[in-house]
C-alpha cells in the first residue's frame, strides 16, 4: 500500500537528478506544491513530461531543473506564452532545453501504452504534420489486417509521476473527480509515483464520475491542502485566474522572475505540509 509521508520526504525519496518526471493534471488538480518542492530541493537534468506544460513547468524550467521537455502544448492558458520556456529554448537560459513535441492524442496514447505494458500505441494522427520527421518516438506502421498506414508512438514510462487529487484514505487509496486528463494512466505507467491530496480521510465516500487509484498502484501519498494552487481542486478551491494573468508580467523578465521565485518558493517553508 502507498506510504503516507510529507511532500518534502516524498520528493527526496522519489525524484533524483536525471530522472524523467511527469507532473500531470488538466486545468485543475495540477500538482504545483510538489513541483515547488522539486525546485526547493534543487533537482537538475530532469526530463519533464506533461501534456500541457503551463506555469509549473515554466517555473521549473526557469529555475534550471530541466534539460528536456516532452509535451503536446505549452502556454499560459488564456493568457499567452510561457516566457521562461521560450527563453530556455531560444537563448539557453538558464540552461539549454531540448524539446520533443507530440499531439495531445499522441501523448495520451503513449501513457496508455506505458500503463498497459505495451511498447507502443497505434492511432490515426500526425497526418499532414512534420512532427514525425523531427521526432524519433513517432513511426508509421501498416496494419496487417487492412493495410492502413497508422501512426505508432513509443510508450511513455516516467521514472516518477506526480499528480494531485482531492482525497486519500489512510491505506493510500486515492480519489479524484472533476476534469481529469491522463493522471490515472501516468501513475500506472511510472516506476514510482506521488499523489498529493487535499485531505487524508478515514473512508472514501464514492462520488459520481470519480476515479479511484488503489493504494497498491501508488508509491507515496502526501497531504498538501491547497497543493494545486493557482489551479483548482474541484470541491476544495477555485482557480486563481488573477495569478495566471499576473504570471505573464512576473515571468517576462529574468530578474522579476527570480525575485518572485525566491520570495514565493525558495524562501517558503515546504515542510509546513503535514504528514497524516
Amino acid at each position: 500500500m502507498a506510504e503516507i509521508v510529507s511532500v518534502d520526504e516524498a520528493i527526496a525519496a522519489l525524484v533524483a537528478d536525471g530522472d524523467t518526471v511527469a507532473l500531470e493534471g488538466f486545468t485543475h488538480l495540477i500538482p504545483f506544491a510538489a513541483g515547488h518542492e522539486i525546485i526547493r530541493q534543487g533537482r537538475r537534468d530532469l526530463t519533464l513530461v506533461r501534456m500541457t506544460p503551463d506555469l509549473i513547468y515554466d517555473q521549473m524550467i526557469g529555475m534550471g531543473c530541466a534539460r528536456r521537455l516532452i509535451f503536446s502544448w505549452g502556454g499560459n492558458p488564456g493568457v499567452g506564452s510561457l516566457h521562461r520556456f521560450r527563453d530556455a529554448v531560444e537563448n539557453g537560459w538558464p540552461v539549454p532545453l531540448e524539446i520533443e513535441e507530440h499531439s495531445h492524442a499522441g501523448m495520451a496514447n503513449r501513457y496508455v501504452a506505458g500503463a498497459t505494458g505495451l511498447p507502443f500505441a497505434v492511432l490515426r494522427g500526425y497526418v499532414g504534420t512534420d512532427l514525425p520527421a523531427h521526432t524519433d518516438t513517432i513511426r508509421w506502421v501498416t496494419c496487417p489486417f487492412t493495410g492502413e498506414v497508422l501512426a505508432a508512438v513509443a510508450a511513455l514510462r516516467p521514472d516518477v509521476t506526480v499528480v494531485h487529487a482531492q482525497r486519500a484514505d489512510r491505506r493510500g487509496n486515492v480519489q479524484m473527480w472533476g476534469i481529469l486528463g491522463v493522471q490515472k494512466e501516468a501513475v500506472l505507467a511510472a516506476k514510482r509515483s506521488l499523489v498529493t491530496v487535499e485531505e487524508v480521510v478515514d473512508t472514501l465516500e464514492r462520488r459520481p464520475g470519480d476515479v479511484i487509484l488503489p493504494g497498491f498502484s501508488v508509491t507515496c501519498v502526501a497531504e498538501v491542502p491547497g497543493g494545486a494552487h493557482p489551479s483548482y481542486a474541484l470541491g476544495y478551491s477555485l482557480r486563481d485566474n488573477d495569478f495566471y494573468r499576473r504570471w505573464d508580467s512576473i515571468s517576462r523578465d529574468r530578474d522579476s522572475f527570480l525575485g518572485w521565485m525566491r520570495e514565493a518558493v525558495l524562501e517558503s517553508d515546504g515542510r509546513r505540509r503535514t504528514t497524516s
